[in-house]
């Protein structure tokens, strides 16, 4: 595919028959957007022998690399066909390729990976550039290593490829090139001295700033025609070095950035389209029915309808919609059917006595709310898991509370949901007295503290004898356990008693929502209490075996706390 290579020259202002064949479907008005652009660039020509050629041979170069595809012949769709064709065909007046750098945006499993994969390996290989670089990249070396590693194997699959290249853990090799392939650790550190002629990079809604983008992009400077290759689903709005070249692609693709170096190809819902109209699934799956299966994205969207966080995530991952990172989080009516009996709050401490329980305890600044939550695992056949709730408040503050934030306090104290402590600060002497009582009427088994928050209190408590875990509130710590809490609510496996502050909780908690798919309840964008849920997730944490925080020796023997 050198410049050299000028056979079939069409005139750029004829539209073939392919590019023609996509009409104006609005999911792919990026194909005859980006063939006007390219024919209006003065000396640009469009070289069709070679455009044709890459597409009829990518069957007999490539192979798929897994499922029940494995080591079939890669046959490209037409929205691939397309892409390879724009590539690989357009000239700028040099004679060097017009397009140096490719946005996809598709929905999660489309074959992007794959895809990504191949395009590498054929403009590696089939530029013939001497001394050639090529780099996989992404969040980190793991993520990397995923295109990479179909890279390589669809190399041991190719009879065009597999006796050219040698193929080492992190690297491939083409002696008759002096050309390799790498894959790169997600730090830009130590790869100033690159002289990059191919790049892939996979999932940018990942990348959490743009340090390695710019290094490598600048690193691409001394070669003739080299090539970026970068594709992604969406991520959380604002967040990120993806969003920034989510922005930039959008106005290339609206014309207000001119580009003409590269083609954006986006497969995305409109904002305002409605997420459960199968019609509008085919925006952002130009592969459905072959890969995802529009079965599964019936299933997801079922689940989608009854939890507002798979919500978001089905938007995001299936519909290629950017969200919020922070959202509600529990379905009420899924909330209030575990609670057969809505007053038998009231009487779980006296029907889970001596029973095996593990505990959470949410100590509050001087004057808001403090949870204590008991977690019941089930005991036998048809049982749920329960909880003992209790909730503590300065008695000074429960009336100012109940008028000015217009929420029942008073009466909460009055039915004894909640418990007022002398004075007007929190008194964690009555809530330690309450852990010893609930220690010697249930088999209590832990009892998970935030580590930042409660140490005077959780001395005390393990000097009398109670197995204190010091939980931390990050992801690491909270994943686990909320995403069991969301199943157990979801599965009406939960039986919260109906507690009322617990319900008032529960009816605002926002979740929030990494990059890598954790999750955990946030404090910062709830729009009121939520101590309760946490004190319950964390003691979820517990029973299910989830503790990597420490014991208590072990925090206060480390050296972030001497």
């Amino acid at each position: 595919m050198d410049a050299g290579a000028a056979a079939g020259v069409a005139e750029p202002a004829e539209c073939p028959d392919w590019v023609a064949a996509f009409g104006d479907d609005p999911a792919f008005a990026f194909v005859p957007r980006h063939w006007a652009r390219a024919a209006a660039q003065p000396g640009a020509w469009f070289d069709a022998a070679l455009a044709e050629a890459a597409v009829a041979v990518w069957p007999a170069w490539f192979r798929h690399t897994e499922g029940r595809w494995a080591g079939k012949p890669f046959h490209l769709v037409p929205w691939q066909a397309a892409i390879v064709r724009l590539l690989v065909g357009w000239r700028a007046a040099d004679g060097f390729r017009l397009f140096r750098r490719l946005f996809l945006w598709i929905g999660r499993k489309n074959g992007k990976t794959e895809f990504l994969a191949a395009l590498a390996v054929l403009f590696w290989l089939c530029d013939r550039e001497m001394g050639g670089q090529a780099y996989a990249m992404a969040r980190n070396e793991n993520q990397a290593r995923l295109v990479f590693e179909k890279a390589k194997t669809m190399i041991r699959l190719s009879p065009a490829f597999v006796e050219r290249v040698q193929a080492f853990k992190k690297s491939l090799y083409c002696a008759e090139l002096w050309a390799r392939f790498e894959v790169l650790s997600g730090a830009a550190e130590g790869k100033h001295g690159l002289s990059a002629s191919v790049i892939v990079g996979d999932e940018m809604h990942e990348w959490p700033d743009g340090a390695l983008y710019t290094t490598l992009h600048q690193s691409i400077a001394a070669r003739d025609q080299p090539i970026e290759l970068y594709g992604s689903t969406a991520g959380f709005t604002g967040r990120g070095y993806g969003w920034t070249l989510w922005q930039e692609g959008q106005a290339v693709a609206s014309g207000s950035l001119d580009d003409p170096a590269t083609l954006v190809a986006i497969f995305a819902a409109d904002p305002q389209d409605d997420w459960t109209d199968e019609r509008v699934w085919t925006k952002a799956n130009p592969n459905l029915g072959i890969s995802p299966k529009r079965e599964y994205l019936r299933a997801e969207c079922a689940k989608a309808r009854v939890n507002p966080r798979l919500e978001n995530d089905f938007r995001r991952y299936h519909l290629n919609q950017w969200t919020e990172q922070v959202v509600r989080w529990l379905s009420m009516p899924r909330w209030e059917a575990c609670a057969p009996d809505p007053q038998a709050w009231r009487r779980h401490p006296a029907d889970l006595r001596g029973r095996r329980c593990f505990g959470g305890l949410d100590l509050s600044s001087v004057a808001d709310l403090t949870a204590l939550v008991w977690v019941f695992p089930p005991e036998g056949a048809g049982d749920r898991w329960r909880l003992v709730v209790r909730l503590w408040c300065p008695a000074a503050s429960i009336a100012l509370r109940a008028r000015r934030d217009r929420v029942p306090y008073d009466l909460w104290a009055r039915d004894g949901a909640i418990v007022g402590t002398d004075g007007d600060v929190v008194d964690y002497a009555a809530i330690e007295r309450q852990v010893r009582a609930d220690a010697e009427r249930f088999d209590v088994q832990g009892l998970a503290i935030d580590r930042w928050n409660a140490t005077g209190t959780a001395i005390r408590l393990a000097e009398d004898g109670c197995k204190v875990v010091m939980f931390g509130q990050g992801f690491a710590s909270l994943s686990a356990p909320s995403k069991e809490w969301e199943r157990l609510v979801m599965a009406g496996l939960l039986d919260h008693g109906g507690h009322p502050v617990l319900r008032w909780m529960a009816g605002h908690v926002a979740i929030k929502t990494d990059d890598a798919g954790n999750i955990k309840p946030t404090k910062q964008r709830s729009a009121e209490r939520i101590d309760g849920v946490v004190a319950g997730i964390m003691g979820l944490g517990l029973a299910i075996g989830q503790e990597p925080g420490m014991d208590l020796d072990a925090f206060l023997e480390a050296p972030v706390w001497a």
